[in-house]
């Protein structure tokens, strides 16, 4: 009986009681300005670093050079873990879901492996050609904003994204917020929505699994409702179900776990960490992810 997520993924978090007892030092799902997050890859590990995580997973979407550039920086701060994590926006072709798509967390992955580099380099392509798309939508609906975009660095092989859109509109004073953005005009049937292009479900499991990683289904509150489909990604290899999320009731952290548990999925947990409304800190105080949740995680991560 779980109902679509309360709360948009950009929206500020409501606080949860504890789930699991104590402050959280997990956090398996954050974004960079290398996808649709406002910090540097250094600046989100040192803020998280600081907000007493130790297990860390940088996972934006379509990318992992924030990972890499962390770690070719020597700059995991003493104490952490930083695990290689990515989060893939797959069509849900032919599943009737409300934004018609599925994200798919992968966590573990083979930094190196080119195969992997190749299929998510196309992804990152296309959402270029999408973000070029709204852009001009927007121009034709009156809203342009290509003087708040002038800054983005399109040099540079980042996964652009609509908050990024969001933002930009923000600036122009044509939305209140990113949510606000996305609920009257750039989400999914709004005026300047563009569909996406790329991986189906199969697609971004397989790649994921095939680089060595741990694949996972992000936020899906759907999953009492959707007990068929998860056995058929199962049988494709997805492995776990974001349980602990962010902007979760606990009653739909209840119904989520007990999905996974039944199904022989990991349970991960994080804040999806944008940083439009928040500081780290503040997400981090509102997040609550047993410990359990990182041992069991690495445990099936192989080595590389």
């Amino acid at each position: 009986m779980a109902t679509a997520r309360p709360r948009g993924r950009h929206a500020r978090p409501n606080p949860l009681p504890p789930i699991g007892g104590g402050e959280s030092v997990v956090d398996l799902h954050t974004h960079t300005l290398r996808s649709d997050g406002v910090l540097q890859p250094v600046e989100l590990v040192r803020a998280a670093a600081e907000a007493g995580i130790r297990t860390l997973a940088i996972t934006d979407h379509d990318n992992l050079a924030a990972y890499r550039e962390i770690v070719a920086g020597r700059m995991v701060p003493e104490g952490i873990e930083l695990i290689p994590g990515i989060e893939i926006n797959a069509l849900s072709r032919g599943i009737p879901l409300a934004d018609g798509e599925l994200h798919i967390l992968g966590f573990g992955m083979d930094p190196l492996d080119d195969a992997f580099e190749a299929a998510i380099a196309i992804q990152r392509a296309a959402r270029r050609v999408r973000f070029e798309r709204t852009v001009a939508r927007l121009r034709e609906l009156g809203l342009g904003i290509d003087d708040q975009i002038a800054h983005v660095d399109l040099s540079r092989d980042d996964a652009l994204g609509r908050p990024t859109i969001g933002r930009a509109l923000i600036a122009a004073g044509h939305a209140s917020s990113v949510e606000d953005a996305f609920q009257r005009l750039i989400g999914w049937g709004r005026p300047a929505f563009v569909q996406r292009e790329g991986m189906g479900p199969r697609d971004a499991i397989e790649a994921i699994v095939r680089a060595g990683g741990v694949p996972v289904l992000a936020h899906f509150s759907e999953a009492p409702r959707q007990v068929p489909l998860l056995r058929e990604l199962k049988a494709i290899g997805l492995a776990g179900l974001e349980v602990f999320y962010i902007s979760f009731r606990s009653e739909t952290v209840t119904m989520v776990g007990t999905v996974a548990s039944h199904l022989g999925f990991i349970a991960t947990g994080g804040t999806d960490y944008h940083g439009d409304t928040t500081s780290y800190a503040e997400a981090h105080a509102a997040l609550h992810v047993p410990n359990e949740v990182a041992t069991t995680l690495t445990a099936r991560i192989p080595v590389h």
